[in-house]
């Protein structure tokens, strides 16, 4: 089978879920070869293989993630040319977008971004995107070059398949416009207990409805019950209610749970962009009227302080 390349996502070492996510996919698709860059391989090579690479192209060299995102375009677009794999999947965040873009760029190949499926029609790969700020599903593929996909996290349910992991060392020559702009200093942000906003398979987000940064105690209640990560609409995060990093929505953060629970959210189609892809949507909103109901699995008109909390009791009973 022809070999799908896997760029890794990671944190020294630490692989994250949506790289497990790409390769569940891509061995539907083909042979998954994971492409790690930086350092920390040693930390990672158990779980790639526990995930199904039979290869993993290793670049440790430090250069590479010295400078900002140039690097990493300019080892995929050699290893695209040395392995000729009949397409890249890279995670749809901010960075593996860029990464994708000036992938795309270098290769003569065509795009595909925020895709919440793959799959293969006869040769052609063919993706499933949300366009239109959510309001129509497109099935898209590309013509032109190697498909460069970029795949929402939460798409794939990631499941284990054991994997050889051969290691194969790869180096680029960096060019002087790859090293235009520099990495002069990284800071670690504090993290709680909450997992990743985009990588939570449950996801508690509120909104205008809440009325104050203390009351968001409410949402987070119920998130810690369920273990899920804290998001926010635009309008709590312009109200300085919650941090901008939860914002989930259009100018914000792409999010695709297997549970979105939005409490005091109208669903105005800026936020519905960024989650309407969840498999499972319920929403709290004392509106009847509001737009979120129109897209919702399970709707509750009621008041956010009443329901919530009552909900939030009776999962902590059930545990």
């Amino acid at each position: 089978m022809a070999e799908i390349l896997v760029l890794v996502d990671h944190a020294d070492g630490a692989v994250k879920k949506v790289t497990l996510e790409l390769l569940t996919k891509a061995r539907e698709l083909g042979t998954p070869a994971a492409v790690f860059i930086g350092a920390g391989y040693d930390d990672a090579k158990d779980k790639l293989a526990e995930y199904g690479a039979a290869k993993v192209y290793v670049a440790d060299d430090p250069q590479l993630s010295g400078y900002v995102v140039a690097p990493k375009a300019e080892l995929l677009a050699k290893l695209v040319a040395d392995a000729q794999p009949a397409a890249v999947l890279v995670p749809a965040t901010a960075e593996g977008k860029e990464i994708a873009a000036r992938l795309a760029v270098k290769t003569g190949s065509g795009i595909l971004t925020d895709a919440v499926d793959l799959k293969l029609d006869g040769d052609a790969f063919v993706a499933e995107q949300s366009i239109f700020g959510g309001s129509s599903i497109v099935h898209s593929t590309v013509t032109t070059g190697i498909p460069i996909v970029a795949l929402r996290p939460n798409s794939t349910p990631p499941a284990p398949e054991q994997a050889a992991a051969e290691r194969v060392d790869v180096s680029v020559e960096l060019s002087d416009a790859a090293k235009l702009a520099k990495v002069v200093d990284r800071v670690v942000v504090p993290k709680g207990d909450r997992p990743e906003l985009t990588e939570a398979a449950i996801v508690v987000s509120g909104g205008r409805g809440v009325g104050s940064a203390e009351s968001f105690s409410v949402i987070e209640s119920l998130a810690d019950q369920l273990g899920a990560a804290v998001g926010a609409s635009r309008a709590a995060v312009d109200s300085g209610w919650y941090p901008h990093q939860s914002q989930v929505g259009q100018t914000g953060k792409t999010v695709s749970p297997q549970l979105y629970i939005a409490a005091g959210i109208s669903g105005a189609i800026q936020h519905r962009a960024g989650m309407q892809t969840s498999k499972t949507i319920v929403a709290v909103n004392k509106d009847p009227e509001a737009p979120i109901f129109e897209l919702v699995d399970f709707g509750v008109v009621g008041d956010l302080f009443k329901v919530v909390p009552q909900l939030t009791e009776e999962i902590a009973k059930r545990k």
